[in-house]
Formats: C-alpha cells, structure tokens, sequence
C-alpha cells in the first residue's frame, strides 16, 4: 500500500469520530501547553536571576587576593600578573592597588566649598579599562597624568559648607518611587563631578597631603570590579605611585597590588580559571559563588515544573491508548477485509500509528501556539497593557523581566515529545490489530 494511500486512510479514519478524535487532541493539548509553560516560567526565574545578578555586577570578572592578606610568600606581582594573561579563557587582567591613608578627603568648588569627607582611591591599568568591561555614562578613559575616573555617585558624598547641617547632603535615595516601589530618577547632586577641579586632600603619619585632579570621566556602578565604581576614584597606576611615594617622605616602600582582576571570555570559563588561579595558591571571588547556587535552585524549580506539565501529557497519553484500542475494536472486519485482500501486517501497523501519532502532532502545534499566547499575555500583564511593551513582552530586552520565557528550543521540543507519546501510546494497540487473525476478524460483527 503506497503511503499516500496510507495517510489518506489515517486522515478518514480520525474524522470518522470527529468528537471521540477531538477529545483525545484536547487532552494532548492540555499536556502540551502545561509542559510548555510550566518549561517557560523556570526559564523566566532563571533569566530574572540573571538580570539581578548583572545588576550587581559583571558575572564573567574574578578577583584574586593574596592569601594571609599578603603577608605570606605568594605575592601579587607583575609575573602573576603575566602568568595569568596567558591562562586560556582569559580576556583582559589588570592588577589593582588601593591607597590606604588615615585620611583621604576631596575638596571642590570656589573656596572648597563643597568636601567628601571619606572616599576610597585605586589605581588600575588605565589601558584595560575597556577590554575588562568598565562602562562610562560620561566623559572618557584616563589617560594623562593627574586624570581620575569618578564612581557612578561619588558626587552624593560631597556636602555644601554653606548649607546648615543635617541639610547640606543630596540623599540618592529620596528620589520620587513608582507604584512598584522602584527608584525612577535620583535627585540631582550639589556638584557636577565633570565640571572644574578637584583637590584630592590625604593625611598620613602627621603630614598632610594635597593633590589637584580632573575628573576625566564616570564609571558605570559594578561591585564585581570594586566599589570605586560606585562611589570612589580610580587613577592610573603610575599616579597612584607617585602619591604614595610623596607620603612616605621618601622611605620607598613598595606598595603592593591589593588584588588583580580577571576577566574571562564568558560566564562558562569563570569556574575553570578560577579553579586554575587557586591552584596557583591565592584566593579567588567571583559573582560564580553566588550565580551557580541560583542557577541550580532555577533548574530544580524548571524540572519541577516540567514534571507537573508531563503528568499532564502522560494522562493524555492514556487517553490516546484507549482512543486507538476501541478504533481496533470497531474496526476489527476491516482489518480481516485488509489482510484478506493481501495488505501487510507492516502497512496496518503503520496506518494505526500515523493515526496516534497525528493526534500527537495536532495536539502539540496546537498547544505550542496557544502557549505562546498565554505566555504573551502573562508578560504583558507583568510589564503592563500597552501597544509599547507588546515587542519586549515578546523578544524581552535589556532591564525587561518577563515572567514566561519561551526559546525557539521549546515548541519544538514540545511537538516532537507529543508526537513522541502518541506513537509510543499507539504502539501496543497497533501491535494488537495486526495480530488478530484475518479469517477471525471477517466474522466479527
């Protein structure tokens, strides 16, 4: 029998008890729609993680410290330093040293009107900053001597001397909230940090230290590269040497790297490199300590939910089992009539599990097109009702948070398993058609 014949015969077949064959799709589609967005919102928790994590900082970037805070044989030096450019998965490295004074103050504004009492200073390789991933919302790099990158906010840690106290501070924090309780816009500061001169005040052993910069840019808050970033100075290394050199009144002490940052060619690489760099015998922090706990809460959370979706599917699977097993005894003269008119076994089996198996295929495209819906409206009641969000609701986006996820991977993954159960649910009742013998099956009623 030609398979056109066959499909044609499956097709007939199905629509022969249109409500019995639509009970059964039905009950596929409840299993298939359930897999796939119970799947969708596993990945939507996961992929909010995420986004929480990059909010805190850059995941593929590692720190490394000396172990005994430095005071033990293993340094953080310049052959570290090369040692760790050549490890494979390695993008960019910077060492990294923090100054540390009694007192470090900034002064700026007419008459130093406007002081930071406390602020952090580090010096990094000025050259790295944009393989490593620093990010600026003003300004640029800097490259000349007496030039400083500033934190994100280190403007809110200046006061205005000439206001009364209690009320000479912007607080960053008592911006207007929307109906989420989200931060919309931060207040504006007294100073703008880009604008005029700036005297980097330190006090150390008795003497005091000034030291006029220019802030050549902002840095993009990222704890994952240092809290400078946030609300600190970040210098180059050779200035950084200079100051520390004025400090001492010429004792020449070395000032040793505080720690090297490594940045790695994607979050799968964090995990070996850094179990290379401990090897070497320092320590390590990464956002992977956090990331890989969460990641897997996310996928017990997604296996869980997917079980409950395929209790679903399976109950369906019954259903199609008990469909396929009455068709067989309905259908059992014509089954004798096929085999006597010399049709094979082979062309009877195939004909009731492309009945099974279509019924699979309809029930899983079905309900992975309804899942798509569902998971749009989901993500639009989340994101809220408008033309606007009816795009991120759908492909997401940078700073979009949607509740249901649904890749390519996983309609397809959804049909191919429907269709997967409906010929494993058709197998037994079409291997219990081609073994009734014909001359019996003719005599049936």
């Amino acid at each position: 029998m030609r398979r056109k014949d066959l499909m044609r015969m499956c097709l007939q077949n199905l629509l022969r008890r249109k409500s019995r064959t639509l009970l059964t799709v039905l009950g596929v589609f409840i299993g298939c729609c359930s897999i796939v967005i119970m799947v969708s919102l596993g990945i939507g928790m996961k992929e909010a993680q995420e986004s929480l994590l990059a909010q805190m900082g850059d995941l593929t970037i590692i720190t490394v410290n000396a172990p005994q805070g430095g005071k033990g044989k293993t340094k953080l030096d310049e052959a570290l330093v090369k040692r760790l450019r050549s490890l494979g998965g390695v993008e960019a490295v910077t060492p990294k040293q923090s100054l540390e004074a009694d007192r470090i103050r900034l002064l700026a504004g007419t008459g130093n009107r406007y002081i930071a009492e406390w602020t952090t200073v580090a010096g990094v390789d000025m050259d790295t900053l944009e393989p490593l991933g620093f990010r600026l919302t003003q300004g640029e790099a800097a490259h000349r001597s007496g030039e400083v990158m500033a934190g994100e906010y280190l403007a809110y840690n200046f006061k205005d001397t000439l206001r009364p106290e209690g009320r000479n501070m912007v607080d960053r924090w008592g911006g207007e909230l929307d109906e989420n309780g989200q931060l919309t816009e931060f207040p504006p500061p007294y100073l703008d940090p880009m604008k005029g001169k700036m005297t980097l005040e330190i006090e150390h052993d008795g003497g005091r230290y000034t030291f006029p910069i220019t802030v050549a840019g902002v840095t993009k808050e990222d704890y994952a590269k240092g809290s400078e970033t946030s609300d600190g100075l970040m210098m180059s290394l050779s200035d950084l040497r200079g100051i520390w050199d004025k400090i001492q009144r010429g004792k020449k002490k070395a000032l040793p790297y505080t720690s090297v940052l490594v940045k790695v060619t994607g979050i799968d690489q964090v995990e070996p490199v850094e179990q290379e760099i401990k090897a070497m015998g320092y320590n390590t922090e990464s956002m992977e300590s956090i990331r890989k706990p969460m990641e897997q809460e996310a996928r017990q959370k997604q296996m869980m939910l997917g079980g409950l979706g395929a209790i679903s599917l399976f109950v369906a699977a019954l259903g199609i089992t008990n469909t396929m097993i009455m068709s067989i005894s309905e259908r059992t003269r014509e089954i004798g009539i096929m085999k006597s008119l010399g049709c094979y076994v082979t062309d009877i089996r195939v004909m009731f599990l492309a009945e099974a198996g279509a019924i699979g295929l309809i029930g899983g495209v079905v309900g992975c097109v309804s899942s798509g819906i569902i998971s749009l409206i989901v993500n639009l009641v989340s994101l809220g009702p408008s033309v606007e969000n009816l795009l991120p609701a759908l492909l997401g986006g940078e700073g979009v948070r949607r509740l249901s996820v649904i890749p390519l991977w996983l309609p397809v993954f959804g049909i191919f398993f429907s269709v997967l159960i409906g010929l494993a649910s058709g197998y037994y009742p079409a291997n219990k058609a081609v073994q009734i013998p014909a001359l019996e099956a003719i005599k049936s009623e």
